[in-house]
């Protein structure tokens, strides 16, 4: 079908004969007088009729109208002037908030119907639409489709993956096709069935100014500069709140300290679509922000109307195809009274089943038996000419009565009542709209609605935790029909949402909640797939309403699934999932700040022409029916306080801001009941981590330590893995290390291989059992932790004078050492000969004075096992070890200290002999930071919790990780 075909003269190059004949009763032929009666009222018997032939049926030719053909010759005459039918350009410049955006067509897909692009700084959103030649079916639903993407080239990157290449639609995108949906198709007229296509590409991206409202605008400008015949162009804006000030679309960095987060699309005098988000936003401030975003938007209507004068195309008002309008009096006359009956059944599926057998009955009057109207009375008197052929030429026969006429006679005959028969999809489309209108009356006459509820009455709530027992948490939570299965899985970091966008680096998402809507929960069979975009885009705005109320991560380092699986549906899904997840929330034991309920909201616009004042009627927790029937379909998420999460559709014309403030206020009161009713939960939630959840333990390293917990290629984290039976070890570049097991045992394994790998040795320690690994000419290279290796010198094997290491010691032996010293490279320096019992003091005229306040702590296990290292440190009761260093200092004085044998040691394995204090009061000056160093920092929550069953566990407390 040629959408404009005056624009453009070139589509009618067809060669055409014309034949010119004349028509009369003698030399008509036989074939044309021998057709059925309606036809020959229809033919135009003239003395010079014009018949077009230009294929081969009658006399090599299809008979054409020939006003065609007169058309075609106007068109070909002017074919040379007018060859170029592309849209000349056009550009304008229009103001929002604090800057302007660029609106260019006539340059970029002129064989569109409309194409348009949108430049806000260096963000270019290009849009274009189409629609096909030939209508579809008739039906109540639009066929528009619509298909936005971001292309990475947008933003100088390239796709990953194998193919390098744009794959299906992520979840973010097709949000943006949501928001692009919801406002353009209640503006489009009804009966307008033409196939329509809006797709949408992000050229540009310049990281700053955010292309989802640069789309919504570019689509409303590019559907009415095409032909697709629609109301009112329609815009888009985003506001944020910084402060206390609005701004429109606000740039990237302004939204980070926005409080606000909402798009707003309608026309130049009314609001079409909104959503958003907020942390407990007043009803008030929320108000106030739609006003400035339909002021904006009514900015942008204006100009773009301007455009559309200047270049848009001729609308396609004559591709309107509506139902007669006696079939809507035809519906009613036959299906009125049972409409009313089966509208105040309570339950949806018998109703649903009522409503079906009705629509059957009147299929079957009005497309097979025919519609007999009730005024008219048969075999009337009144007659009307009959126009008929004779069959028999030859037979000439007038009978008293007839006029003769030649071929033709006019026969007087008595009028019947003649059925009536429509198509059926016209007769299905008029049965639904006077469904609505019967729903509606009822709610405008009596004030009650299909289930009996008064206008803000709530179903009945009932809801239960822990049904599920191998799951983290799970909650049941039904309203009236509407049922939602909310399931919570914790994890890990590896069990994030990643997310591939333009920004450049991956997003990891620790929250989602993914919404499942299968057709058994209305009853239905149909389809189990991918999830739909309807699917996605409930299950985002149930997880942004829930988000606000959760814990840092540094508070419950989880990563967080929330799965609502409908069960039942009858309105209202997505709120369900909001409770629902909630109550599963704190059945998980995640910490959340407090409880968050939903409703939808629902209105009745024209209220007069149902018998009403005019005053339009708000609906609280609407079912799925007045939902199809009603105006506007407003969820709002949230507690007493503040609103998390709203969303609003409008199905007429659009609402003014009174009506959107009464529906925020009656919805306020909503959630207060249901958040009262929540409350009642039984079983209530645990509100404690689940057995079979997993244990995550997160510890502080020094950055630098890092390195060592993966080891080369992942090596040393690995083997961690599989040697302790961990799910996962977790290392960021900051020192943060999250540990995630099954059970306890398994984690405690972990964390004591970490704290050895990690641990920062100190000058004074004194570790047992340890492993020879090596042996040079000049000493043995000993292991006191997994993976560290200090020197203990030749002279400092034994007390007496050794040739070589092997004399004393071989490979393998386990042996006690002491560390005396940690070198500028970091590296460790023991003593053996220093723990011996038969060393020597160093002078015998200075002994180790007692001192009451200082006791010798050793922290050891039961008979250690083979294998199994010990670190052992004298530790003061004060914990000041420095102030105990001091005071022994000062009772012990020689110059030649370090030279001198030791003194006599004390009986105690665990007692250190004086040489220790006297070393470490005469060393240099650079060795007493190592010393000292980050001795109040110390890490010991995360080894003084190490289980005894550790075959490498360090017994400090004080031992430093980091």
């Amino acid at each position: 079908m040629l959408a404009n075909p005056s624009s453009c003269s070139s589509l009618f190059k067809t060669p055409c004969y014309s034949l010119t004949l004349t028509l009369t009763p003698s030399n008509c032929p036989r074939r044309l007088l021998t057709r059925k009666k309606s036809r020959l009222r229809s033919l135009l018997l003239s003395s010079s009729s014009h018949i077009f032939l230009p294929t081969k049926t009658f006399l090599g030719a299809t008979i054409r109208a020939g006003a065609a053909f007169q058309e075609h010759q106007a068109l070909d005459s002017n074919s040379d002037s007018d060859s170029d039918c592309s849209p000349r350009p056009y550009s304008i410049k229009i103001p929002v908030g604090d800057r302007h955006i660029l609106v260019e067509t006539g340059h970029i897909g002129r064989q569109a119907s409309g194409a348009v692009t949108v430049t806000d700084g260096e963000t270019i959103v290009y849009t274009s639409v189409c629609m096909a030649d030939v209508p579809s079916e008739p039906s109540d639903f639009f066929p528009l489709f619509v298909n936005y993407q971001e292309r990475f080239s947008a933003a100088g990157r390239t796709s990953g993956g194998f193919f390098k290449r744009e794959g299906r639609t992520k979840d973010h995108e097709v949000l943006i096709c949501r928001l692009i949906d919801r406002p353009l198709r209640p503006t489009i007229l009804k009966g307008f069935n033409h196939e329509t296509q809006i797709l949408s590409w992000v050229l540009s991206y310049d990281g700053l100014h955010s292309p989802d409202s640069l789309a919504v605008t570019a689509a409303g400008i590019a559907l009415a500069l095409s032909e697709v015949p629609n109301s009112k162009a329609v815009a888009g804006v985003r506001i944020g709140l910084v402060g206390d000030k609005y701004i429109v679309n606000p740039t990237s960095k302004e939204m980070e300290e926005s409080e606000l987060d909402l798009l707003l699309a309608g026309t130049d005098n009314a609001i079409l679509m909104i959503e958003g988000y907020c942390n407990f936003l007043p009803e008030e401030k929320l108000l106030q922000a739609v006003e400035v975003g339909q002021d904006a938007v009514r900015a942008i209507c204006n100009e773009v109307e301007a455009l559309v004068k200047k270049c848009g195309k001729p609308k396609m008002l004559d591709a309107i195809k509506l139902p007669p309008p006696e079939l809507y009096k035809h519906v009613e006359e036959i299906a009125g009274d049972e409409l009313v009956k089966i509208l105040q059944i309570r339950n949806k599926i018998p109703r649903r089943k009522a409503l079906t057998s009705l629509e059957e009955k009147v299929l079957t009057i009005l497309t097979e038996n025919g519609y007999v109207e009730t005024d008219t009375v048969s075999g009337a008197a009144e007659t009307l000419p009959d126009l008929f052929e004779d069959e028999d030429e030859d037979e000439e026969v007038v009978v008293d009565g007839e006029v003769d006429e030649g071929d033709f006679h006019i026969k007087p005959n008595s009028r019947k009542s003649t059925p009536l028969l429509f198509s059926e999809v016209d007769v299905k489309l008029v049965f639904k709209e006077v469904t609505s209108k019967f729903l509606r009356k009822r709610i405008v006459e009596g004030g009650r609605r299909s289930d009996g509820r008064a206008l803000d009455e709530i179903r009945p709530i009932n809801s239960r935790c822990g049904l599920l027992p191998r799951a983290h948490g799970s909650a049941l939570f039904t309203r009236g029909e509407t049922q939602s299965l909310a399931v919570i899985t914790l994890g890990d970091r590896q069990m994030a949402q990643r997310i591939d966008n333009l920004e450049g680096a991956d997003e990891l998402k620790r929250f989602y909640l993914q919404y499942s809507f299968p057709p058994s929960s209305v009853g239905e069979v149909g389809r189990i797939g991918a999830p739909t975009r309807r699917e996605i885009g409930h299950g985002v705005l149930a997880e942004r309403a829930l988000e606000p109320v959760l814990p840092s991560e540094d508070d419950f380092p989880y990563t967080i699934r929330v799965e609502s699986t409908i069960t039942e549906s009858n309105g209202s899904s997505s709120m369900a999932s909001v409770c629902g997840g909630c109550l599963a929330l704190q059945d998980a034991g995640v910490p959340i700040k407090c409880s968050i309920a939903g409703i939808a909201m629902g209105m009745v616009l024209d209220t007069q022409e149902l018998g009403g004042d005019g005053t339009p009627l708000i609906l609280s927790d609407i079912l799925g029916s007045e939902d199809a029937s009603g105006d506007m379909d407003f969820k709002v998420a949230g507690n007493e306080e503040g609103v998390t999460a709203f969303q609003m559709d409008i199905k007429v014309g659009g609402i003014t801001l009174p009506i959107m403030r009464k529906a925020l206020l009656q919805a306020r009161d909503g959630r207060k009941h249901i958040l009262a009713e929540m409350l009642k939960c039984s079983p209530p939630p645990l509100k404690r981590l689940s057995k079979y959840a997993p244990l995550i333990h997160i510890m502080k390293v020094k950055p630098e330590k890092v390195n060592a917990i993966i080891g080369s290629g992942g090596k040393k984290v690995k083997s961690i893995i599989e040697e302790t039976g961990v799910e996962a070890i977790d290392t960021q570049d900051d020192g943060i290390v999250k540990i995630t097991a099954r059970d306890l045992s398994s984690l405690e394994k972990s964390k004591a291989i970490i704290s050895n790998l990690t641990m920062v040795p100190t000058v004074g320690d004194i570790y047992r059992n340890c492993e020879i690994k090596s042996i040079a000419p000049y000493g043995v290279f000993v292991e006191i932790a997994p993976g560290r290796e200090g020197l203990c010198h030749i002279s400092e094997l034994t007390s007496n004078w050794l040739a070589k290491a092997e004399d004393a010691v071989k490979v393998g032996d386990r042996i006690d050492v002491k560390l005396i010293e940690v070198n500028d490279k970091g590296q460790l320096r023991l003593s053996r000969r220093v723990l011996l019992p038969n060393t020597e003091p160093d002078s015998p005229n200075v002994k180790q004075q007692p001192d009451s306040s200082t006791k010798d702590i050793v922290a050891s296990q039961k008979a250690p096992g083979k294998g199994s290292a010990k670190k052992v440190v004298n530790v003061p009761k004060d914990g000041l070890a420095e102030k105990n260093i001091e005071q022994l200092g000062d009772k012990i004085s020689t110059p030649n200290s370090e030279s001198a044998p030791e003194s006599n040691p004390s009986e105690d394995d665990a007692q250190l002999p004086q040489k220790k204090f006297i070393r470490r009061l005469v060393s240099p000056a650079r060795d007493r930071p190592d010393t000292n160093k980050d001795k109040s920092k110390s890490s010991s929550k995360a080894v003084s919790s190490v289980s005894s069953k550790d075959e490498n566990s360090l017994v400090n407390g004080e031992a430093k990780i980091g």
